[in-house]
């Protein structure tokens, strides 16, 4: 159980984070279907300043400020990214979603051809971390220890310290977009953003202030994504991480309680293809690794969670609430 329950949150923490990127924007009014796209450019930025900072010994013998810069730098470039999104949406007036499906099929482009042409390879890996001592590190990873008690080991044995990075971002900006005057300000403009207007509040500020902080927080997700769940290795893909992000945003209508809840549960559903072989009950005292047994292939296992999504979104769209605004443009001659 312990096991199942770290590997779950692995799984969680990137959807978590992207799930409320994508509520950030849409908040604000803006679509933003190139959640995939930015965790792509998030990543690739973010292992590729991983690889360079590994590149210097003094980063190789602190591998948590390593993990923390290369995160920052990801957030940074998926902000900046999402400027794209930003500049034709509000001030180019363009269709969101067909702005967001470009950056989608921009950003793997970028990735892959910059590794290919300064790597000659067709995924970027990140250095592995051998120290001073000569001793191979477990890249993230806060604490190794098997004597915390069933509690500790389950949320601090082998633990990635973006699991706390992304559990305490999660609560900060859900209090910030709903208790503070920017959040409901933001808010405003993603329902009514003629009435916002009226009372002197930029709009445009608003939807851009929504989008660079959805485009931060999916390209920090993204490279959580490739650190933990992926080896390290930045491929310009994230196994359609983003449009999950985004059906869970929808299932937990567009609110942090019900984004948690669903991050969850697809959390779980999507480790399971990756660990159905291991997991084990103890049945008179002998180990039976009880999903392996059922002969099911690895394949079926990692469909379960794009299954779920489209059941999940066919019984819970009737009550699902976006924004008003959300997707139409502003202008300020409309009343």
């Amino acid at each position: 159980m312990i096991f199942l329950i770290q590997k779950t949150l692995i799984f969680t923490i990137p959807l978590l984070i992207v799930a409320l990127a994508g509520m950030y924007a849409e908040r604000s009014g803006i679509i933003n279907i190139a959640l995939d796209g930015i965790m792509i450019f998030g990543a690739f930025v973010g292992a590729l300043a991983a690889y360079l900072f590994r590149g210097n010994p003094f980063f190789v013998d602190h591998n948590q400020l390593t993990f923390i810069l290369s995160m920052l730098v990801a957030a940074i470039a998926g902000a900046l990214f999402s400027l794209l999104l930003s500049f034709s949406s509000i001030n180019l007036k363009a269709d969101q979603t067909i702005g967001g499906t470009a950056l989608n099929m921009l950003a793997p482009a970028i990735a892959l051809f910059i590794i290919k042409i300064f790597f000659a390879k067709d995924q970027l890996e990140m250095v592995p971390a051998v120290n001073s001592a000569g001793q191979t590190k477990d890249f993230g990873y806060v604490i190794l220890n098997n004597d915390l008690g069933p509690v500790g080991r389950t949320f601090f044995d082998k633990a990635y310290i973006s699991t706390y990075i992304g559990i305490a971002l999660f609560i900060i900006l859900s209090i910030f977009i709903y208790k503070t005057k920017t959040g409901l300000r933001l808010r405003a403009c993603g329902e009514h953003p003629q009435a916002a207007a009226s009372v002197g509040i930029n709009v445009f500020k608003m939807r851009y202030l929504g989008t660079t902080i959805s485009g931060a927080l999916a390209g920090l997700g993204g490279y959580i994504y490739i650190a933990t769940v992926a080896n390290g290795t930045a491929s310009g893909a994230v196994a359609g991480m983003g449009f999950l992000a985004l059906a869970i945003m929808i299932f937990g209508n567009w609110k942090p309680l019900g984004i948690v809840l669903g991050a969850f549960l697809f959390g779980f559903l999507k480790c399971l293809g990756v660990i159905y072989d291991q997991l084990k009950i103890n049945i008179n005292g002998q180990d039976v690794y009880f999903l392996k047994e059922l002969g099911l292939p690895m394949y079926f296992y990692n469909l379960i969670p794009y299954v779920a999504v489209l059941l999940v979104l066919m019984f819970t769209s009737k009550r699902s609430r976006a924004p008003k605004a959300e997707g139409i443009p502003y202008d300020k001659g409309m009343r």
